[in-house]
């Protein structure tokens, strides 16, 4: 990472809208097909097979759809649709991997991405079996990638539907990018809000690390390091995740080893914290600042197991998805064509 390009990396935001499908066999406690949809990593709406309908979580999606009659039906009947096809899917799947019996899971991501700051946009389409790649579009060539011979066939028969290949490409180009800003322009005072970190210093004893942790923020795309005399340290320096809070905003943590650091030069550290829209938050290495032992334990121990606890309940909603991350092999995305 260069300091010099940081400025133009906060100025820009990569807003994302994404689309997950879980269908499943052999998890008589867990339903046949789960659809969530997400906008910057927060869920708009949830379906699944049980209910048969879109229940909605953010306050502003009852008003877009009151804005736009009849698209709640739509889409409603989209996810029956995929709950229908995939359900054969994975039938077909077990065939091909001759399979009987047991758990198995298909998964499907699919959406979007834009840059507010130089309108470019991107698409993707994947999926997922038993945890693994399977098949993903590649929107350059509009051709289907097939990582393992099980999926040749399915390759070679999306390969032949041209329509079909086009349409995928309007879709995750253009009308998911336009649905994604819709959104971003319903649930502004959520998703485009700032709320600034709170910073600290914590530490369990004198020979462990100093960890410099944030919390309380939004949105998730925070710089955090250490630097030594203005300059970012890349050694001595354990970064960690991005993790959710219970109540929307997120955690960060960046540990700082001090084994070979001589106290009388703490003065030359400081922890950095670059948030897009606030200025930047330095705080010194500092013994008085330090907090230890049990108000460390309280302080952050337990927002971590509330992130994961949160975590772990978004894991069970889409059943492992979020194993696929990002683009380069770990996306996945929705169109309205034939998943089959």
């Amino acid at each position: 990472m260069y300091r010099i390009n940081l400025s133009v990396c906060l100025s820009t935001v990569l807003h994302s809208l994404q689309y997950f499908y879980t269908a499943s066999s052999g998890l008589p406690t867990f339903p046949e097909f789960v659809a969530v949809a997400m906008v910057d990593g927060v869920q708009l709406g949830y379906y699944d097979s049980n209910i048969q309908g879109i229940v909605l979580k953010q306050a502003w999606m009852d008003q877009f759809y009151r804005d736009h009659p009849g698209d709640l039906e739509t889409n409603t009947g989209e996810a029956l649709g995929a709950q229908q096809r995939l359900k054969a899917f994975i039938l077909d799947l077990k065939k091909r991997f001759n399979q009987t019996g047991s758990a198995h899971i298909v998964q499907r991501m699919y959406g979007c991405e834009w840059d507010d700051e130089d309108d470019s946009t991107d698409g993707y389409n994947q999926y997922g079996y038993d945890g693994e790649d399977f098949i993903a579009l590649d929107l350059k060539t509009l051709t289907w990638v097939a990582p393992v011979r099980q999926a040749v066939p399915t390759k070679q028969r999306w390969d032949q539907e041209k329509a079909g290949l086009h349409f995928d490409k309007y879709f995750l180009t253009e009308k998911c990018v336009d649905w994604l800003k819709k959104q971003l322009s319903y649930g502004k005072s959520t998703l485009q809000r700032t709320e600034r970190p709170r910073v600290s210093l914590l530490q369990r004893s004198p020979s462990s690390p100093v960890v410099c942790h944030a919390t309380g923020f939004y949105p998730d795309r925070v710089v955090m390091f250490w630097r030594r005399d203005g300059q970012e340290l890349h050694e001595q320096v354990d970064p960690g995740e991005v993790l959710p809070n219970h109540d929307g905003t997120f955690q960060v943590s960046v540990d700082l080893n001090l084994t070979a650091v001589p106290q009388e030069d703490w003065g030359r550290y400081e922890c950095v914290v670059q948030l897009k829209g606030i200025e930047d938050i330095s705080t010194p290495l500092d013994t008085a600042l330090i907090r230890t032992n049990s108000v460390y334990k309280s302080g952050i121990t337990i927002p971590i197991i509330i992130g994961f606890v949160v975590l772990l309940l978004a894991a069970a909603a889409v059943v492992g998805v979020l194993l696929y991350k990002k683009r380069n092999g770990e996306r996945i995305k929705l169109s309205r064509r034939n998943d089959t």
